[in-house]
């Protein structure tokens, strides 16, 4: 073999050896995430937050696609049977691990058929109520319920979210015969509350406080175990005589089963640096979310203890699976 010959395969192998097919180059096209509920919503607000961070950080297209629907098993089905490449991304809020509790045929297993990739950060619940009720305080609102059930529903942008949940331990602390509607996510819920429709909504602050801060809902309470620098002016439910009243919503990504580890511990990394710059720009906490950073393994044990606590509130409310 002549030294030409030679130096020109050298060439072709170095080339090989550091083009993004040998290498692996992750990601190396769009990403997108889907959010399995309408838009607007707090699960759509703070996605959007994180792939408008993940686009400025990777120079690469990411783009939010919504897909709501059945409690939010729509969009996360639509991911389950993607391409497992880590491309095609989850982003969802506690409802997702809750679905075999809340579904009672359930298209996948929320533990089993996904690849937990990383959680996002959580949000305190806003309970809200139509603007034209009398009411102002929590427990002006528990006794005109229980006084007058009929006059009363409760909007459920999903089962198994924080709001079913929240809604539930509303219910438990008023001892309470709520009727409760389902809706296709937050924003068509709380449309309802605003127009009469129906009367109470309890979900994050992040897609509750425009609505509220204008008046055209009543906020009553915030569910966490402070007062919310969003609504500084709203009291706790623990200040207002409910101590187990304490609920917040979280968010999360997941990616379909068998994504390769590689690629997962990747996108942690991405959505962890995400994070961090959102918290320290600000942006964070201008809707609310208390950030989390944690590992693909932290996540998943959190989810499963998750899944534990919640399956007992869930039984002990008398909660059948629809």
């Amino acid at each position: 073999m002549n030294l030409f010959l030679k130096n020109f395969l050298c060439i072709l192998l170095i080339a090989y050896a550091s083009s993004p097919f040998a290498q692996g180059k992750f990601p190396d096209g769009p990403i997108k995430l889907i959010v399995p509920f309408a838009a607007g919503g707090g699960v759509d607000n703070a996605a959007r937050l994180i792939a408008k961070q993940l686009q400025s950080d990777l120079n690469t297209t990411v783009l939010v696609e919504n897909r709501p629907g059945a409690s939010g098993t729509i969009g996360a089905k639509y991911v389950q049977v993607a391409q497992p490449d880590g491309q095609t991304l989850l982003f969802s809020a506690s409802t997702q691990v809750l679905t075999k509790l809340v579904i009672a045929n359930p298209p996948y297993d929320p533990i089993n058929d996904f690849t937990f990739v990383a959680r996002v950060g959580e949000a305190p619940l806003l309970m809200v109520i139509s603007p034209n009720l009398p009411q102002t305080k929590l427990k002006e609102v528990m006794e005109a319920a229980k006084q007058n059930p009929d006059a009363w529903t409760a909007g459920l942008p999903a089962l198994g979210a924080a709001s079913h949940l929240g809604t539930l331990m509303f219910a438990r602390e008023g001892n309470l015969n709520l009727t409760m509607s389902t809706y296709k996510g937050t924003a068509p819920a709380l449309t309802d509350v605003a127009g009469g429709h129906s009367q109470i909504l309890i979900d994050s602050i992040i897609s509750l406080q425009s609505l509220a801060k204008s008046g055209k809902v009543k906020p009553i309470i915030v569910t966490s175990s402070k007062r919310s620098s969003l609504m500084p002016s709203v009291p706790t439910a623990i200040e207002s005589g409910y101590p187990k009243f304490v609920a917040e919503s979280w968010y999360g990504i997941w990616a379909p089963k068998n994504t390769p580890d590689d690629r997962v511990k990747v996108l942690n990394t991405l959505t962890n640096e995400a994070i961090r710059q959102l918290t320290k720009s600000g942006a964070f906490e201008q809707i609310g979310i208390e950030p989390i950073v944690e590992s693909t393994e932290e996540f998943k044990k959190y989810s499963l203890k998750y899944f534990s606590t919640n399956a007992e509130l869930l039984k002990n409310a008398g909660f059948k699976p629809e």
